[in-house]
């Protein structure tokens, strides 16, 4: 009898780990359940603009330099044309940043900028941050990219 209760309590002790490393897990993740906001398009910090953000040949490639395409809207729906735009970024959970220096190159017209130099070099969640001062004033944008 004294062995059926030694297995019960080593089976109380092991599911009582498991749970332990299940909770330990769960609450060190740095993001929710259901990731990182990986929406193409919302609104600036401000306000002040919509902002949408998409790789310019459609596809997401990881290890290959490549550009993506910024458009910018007021919030009435113009498009935003001689923007000053600056981009940072990085990997918020390897806490570095990006590989390369983006940069917005081109205006295409309609709000379009294509931001050249982007290089994702590993899988995992990326963050671009996109500063912008146009004539409606000052305000930022940040995109997250998972591979």
């Amino acid at each position: 009898m004294a062995s059926i209760w030694r297995y019960i309590l080593a089976g109380l002790g092991l599911a009582a780990l498991l749970v332990g490393i299940v909770a330990a897990v769960y609450l060190t993740l740095p993001q929710s359940a259901s990731g990182p906001d990986i929406s193409r398009s919302k609104k600036t910090a401000n306000g002040l603009f919509v902002a949408s953000f998409e790789p310019e040949h459609g596809v997401v490639r990881q290890g290959e330099l490549q550009s993506w395409l910024l458009t910018l809207k007021t919030a009435a729906g113009a498009p935003v044309e001689g923007a000053a735009i600056t981009v940072s970024g990085g990997m918020p959970q390897h806490d570095h940043g990006l590989p390369t220096s983006p940069q917005a190159t081109d205006y295409l017209g309609d709000g379009r900028y294509r931001i050249d130099g982007i290089k994702f070099t590993m899988s995992g969640w990326w963050q671009l941050r996109f500063a912008i001062s146009a004539a409606a004033g000052s305000d930022s944008v940040v995109f997250n990219v998972v591979l």
